[in-house]
This record gives structure tokens, sequence and C-alpha cells, in this order.
């Protein structure tokens, strides 16, 4: 089976630097917030091009504390994207606030900034765009929209890891950038994990506290209300490792993307298109058909693994029916929910699986052609 995505590559390629690491913490014998989380929060922050990064348990509490950090809570509206993974949507609900939903860009699946000024109302606390795919969304319109209405941007960097967005990457832009490093992303744990990253010293302090009980020392008096989110010194020590071939690893799926750009050309496929003065880091390779089911079906077959990213948009999902706000309609995120696949990509991917894939999507259109 030729999978969608596959972290065990990842493992058995760098197999000696990841040991390394895990056997650092073992001997060493601190698990939580010791010195490899201090040293991959100053190296991932530093890489990403922000003062500040804060090492949590997962992306959805990124995002959760992020909103928490900027006063973000019951009563208040964050406005974001349908078309995205329902932790985006769950974290808006774990601070209390009303997620309102506004419609994505036809070519790039992020939000539509346009869409944005007429959701704004007096009770809007943060706008959330979501970097989706492994390209960022259109931020200057963004930032100078919630900078005209002085509003927070938290910005979804969970699939963004290396992204670039007219010369700055994913998460340096916003007011807080938050990241998955969950097993599957272009920069991923061996399980849960996350961070939020920031250029404000006094919001990175209060994520700090946030994430471990309200506590501003280690011991045990309470600042004020606070959670668990800890990264763990294993995940840490992995990802120090794994931050070192992060670029070769996004210059992978580049050029895996390049290829099947070229090969698919000229099919009856929607192919990703890159927004101009960016940079896609390619997390998935998203293509789109009209008879996107028959395929994905074809392509089991010959045992290669698609996936839909994402196929009910959260505004339709039944634990959200009549808890969310969609002014505006969502014309584009409904279409591309039905017509969406993601193709096998990761960094080992072997060309002669790639060239099973082309083939045999080829061969579908063929088929299709014929009848």
């Amino acid at each position: 089976m030729i999978l969608c995505g596959n972290p065990g590559a990842s493992y058995a390629a760098h197999r000696a630097p990841i040991d390394a690491a895990i056997a650092r913490v073992l001997e060493k014998g601190i698990y939580i917030l010791g010195d490899e989380t201090k040293a991959f929060e100053r190296e991932f922050a530093n890489w990403v091009g922000a003062d500040h990064a804060v090492g949590v348990g997962s992306g959805t509490e990124a995002l959760h504390l992020a909103m928490a950090a900027v006063d973000v809570g019951p009563g208040d509206e964050v406005i974001t994207v349908a078309h995205t993974a329902i932790a985006t949507v769950a974290a808006i609900e774990l601070s209390g606030a009303i997620p309102v939903l506004v419609d994505i860009d036809f070519d790039t699946y992020t939000i539509d900034p346009q869409k944005i000024a007429g959701a704004i109302t007096r009770r809007t606390k943060a706008i959330l765009p979501v970097h989706l795919y492994g390209q960022m969304a259109d931020l200057d319109p963004i930032m100078e929209i919630a900078q005209r209405f002085g509003i927070a941007v938290i910005e979804d960097c969970a699939q963004s890891h290396g992204a670039e967005y007219r010369g700055r990457r994913a998460g340096a832009m916003g007011t807080l950038g938050c990241f998955s490093f969950y097993p599957t992303k272009n920069l991923g744990a061996f399980g849960d994990g996350g961070a939020v990253v920031t250029s404000d010293a006094a919001l990175a302090d209060k994520v700090r506290g946030l994430r471990e009980y309200g506590w501003r020392e280690r011991n045990n008096r309470s600042l004020f209300p606070g959670w668990n989110s800890r990264l763990d010194e294993l995940h840490a020590a992995v990802l120090r490792a794994k931050l070192g071939w992060l670029h070769a690893d996004n210059r992978a799926r580049r050029i895996l993307a390049a290829r099947y750009d070229a090969e698919l050309a000229g099919l009856d496929l929607g192919l990703p298109r890159c927004r101009a003065q960016s940079s896609h880091v390619f997390h998935l390779y998203v293509v789109r058909s009209r008879a996107r089911d028959a395929l994905m079906a074809h392509l089991r077959q010959r045992n290669i693994m698609s996936t839909v990213h994402y196929p009910v948009p959260a505004h339709l999902q039944p634990a959200y029916a009549g808890r969310v706000a969609t002014p505006g309609g969502m014309a584009q995120t409904e279409k591309a929910a039905a017509e969406i696949l993601s193709l096998p990509i990761y960094p080992e991917l072997m060309d002669d699986e790639q060239s099973q894939v082309i083939e045999a999507v080829k061969a579908f259109a063929v088929d299709l052609d014929i009848k």
C-alpha cells in the first residue's frame, strides 16, 4: 500500500539522530519542561522568525491558549473558515467564543479576505486564518483589517511549517502563531505536541503561565486560571533533531509536487495553485475532480491511499449545528469539499511509488474519456 503520508518513513530515514535524542532525555531523567524544551523553544522561534516560542501539548491547545492570552472568552466571536481540520473550530469553542465561519478563496482554499470585514461585529475579538495544505493565507489584507478594527490575528500554522508569504514565515506575522507537531506534519513529533510563537514578550509570558495552571514559576502558586498543556521533553528532543532537516524535507516535498504538476497537467483535474510571492511547503498535495469518489476508489483498488482533507465542512458537522455563525454563505467551501482529494506526498516517497500514483491517475482519466 502506498500511503498518503508516512511518519514512520521519517524515523527510518533518520533513525540514528532520533534514537540519540530520545536516549539523551532518558539518560538525563528530566521529562517535563526541561532543557530540551527550552532549547527547542529558542531554536524554533529563531527558525520561524519570532522572538518567543512556547511548547504546549497539541496544536489544538496552542490555538486555545493563544486565544486565552488575548482574552478571548464567552460571548466573543472569532472569525475563521469552515474548510479546516475541526480542531480549529473546537479550539474556539474551548475558549467559550462563537466561531464565525466565512468562505474560502477558490484557488488556494484559504480564507477569503474579502469576506472578513462583513463578518466583523462589536463582539469580534480575533481573526484566525488557517494556512492550509502548506500554503499561507493572504495575510496583508487580513492584517490591515485587523489593525483597522483593533482585533488580534492568530495564525493557524498546523500545516505550514516553513511556508512563506512575501518573505516572512508562517507564524511570524500575526499577533500569535500556532503550530501542531502531530506525527504527519512537516515537522512532526511521535505523538501530540504544539507551540505558540509570538514576538510580544508579555503574550509569551502569559501563554507560559496558561500552559501550567497559571504559574509564573513552578511553585504551585497559581496567579490566574490555567491548564495543563506542556510539550514533553521526549517530543522536544525529537523535534530539535528533525528541525535540522526540515528545510531539506520541504524541498523534497516541492520536488514531488513539481513532478505531479508536470505529469498530471492536461488532465481533467484541478491542480494546486500557488499564491504569488509565496512559498508552498506541500504538507498535502490536493487535487480537484468532479469524479472524486470514483477516483479515490480507483486508487484504492491499486493499493494507493488517498484522503479527503476535509469532506465535511465545520458548519455541516452534526456537533456544530446551530453553534456557529455563517454570514455570507459557503459556496466555495461546499464545492471544494465535494471535489478535493489528497494524493500521496511525503519526503521519503520513492520515485517508483510516485510513478505508480501518476500512472493510476492517468489511467482513470483515460477510462473516463472512453466512457
